[in-house]
């Protein structure tokens, strides 16, 4: 990569990252030192704390897709190759990366690029072995999903969208329309555009999660009954019980329950092929 990259003439400094958190404050310091591009290599989550330390500057969001599922890149047409790769970031333009905000009961939040979801994805999120995942991908997702379906006990969740409220089985505030890589969620999703779309599961149980899961794979999933999908610009999550729930967002756990989501304060400067950076 880095030997395309000086083919190109784009002149690189390297940051490595060597804990949960690192790329946002790399990506916060380069900021702040007046670096127009930053570019995130690696999967959902990094690109989503490079977007996190980006975000309130002027900044441009680079991407070399280097994780598991890749939903992001999938998502914006982004390359994989290097030679594409390093001409996108030498000459490609700007588009609006329209983030949604996370905002937590402790007064923290966080920027979402892709998704956040809270149900049995995010309980499959919380209890990924990370060395399985590096071992084998997407198998320790399918592996972890198939262990979640046996004992999770799809609690009931309380929702207010767009100020109406509602409960449902899980529920995934999307930007785009894939998930788990180009595997198709919501096929009227626009991340170039404020809001998203709220997909429901309203049905309750193994026998619900295994039909939903085996729709996903055949792109099936938006069609699947006690599947309803809403766009929407604000949504409150609840669980109402002692416990609360993880919240899972572009492949991170990043809190849990009771959470909000909405409109972030600003978009991001995100660089894709073709044109000008200008």
């Amino acid at each position: 990569m880095a030997k395309a990259l000086a083919a190109r003439g784009v002149a690189i400094t390297i940051a490595e990252t060597d804990r949960r958190g690192h790329a946002e404050a790399l990506a916060r310091k380069a900021a702040q030192a007046g670096e127009r591009l930053v570019v995130a290599a690696g999967g959902d989550g990094t690109i989503a704390e490079v977007a996190n330390g980006l975000a309130g500057s002027d900044a441009a969001l680079g991407v070399i897709p280097l994780g598991t599922a890749n939903v992001i890149a999938h998502e914006w047409g982004l390359p994989f190759t290097p030679a594409a790769i390093a001409e996108t970031l030498a000459s490609g333009r700007r588009r609006a990366l329209h983030p949604l905000r996370a905002r937590f009961g402790d007064g923290s939040s966080r920027l979402v690029l892709q998704m956040l979801g809270v149900g049995l994805d995010s309980a499959v999120v919380a209890a990924l072995n990370g060395a399985l995942k590096r071992r084998i991908g997407k198998g320790a997702y399918v592996l972890e999903t198939a262990r979640q379906v046996l004992t999770w006990p799809f609690p009931s969740l309380a929702l207010c969208l767009d100020g109406e409220a509602t409960d449902t089985a899980q529920v995934i505030a999307t930007k785009g329309r894939y998930y788990g890589g180009r595997l198709l969620l919501a096929p009227h999703a626009r991340a170039d555009q404020p809001g998203f779309i709220a997909c429901l599961f309203a049905k309750r149980g193994r026998l619900a999660a295994m039909r939903a899961g085996l729709a996903l794979p055949l792109n099936l999933l938006p069609r699947c009954g006690g599947v309803t999908q809403r766009p929407a610009r604000s949504l409150q999550i609840l669980f109402l019980s002692p416990a609360d729930l993880p919240v899972q967002a572009d492949g991170d756990l990043i809190g849990r329950t009771p959470v909000a989501v909405d409109d972030a304060e600003a978009t991001i400067p995100l660089i894709v092929p073709g044109g000008s950076k200008g």
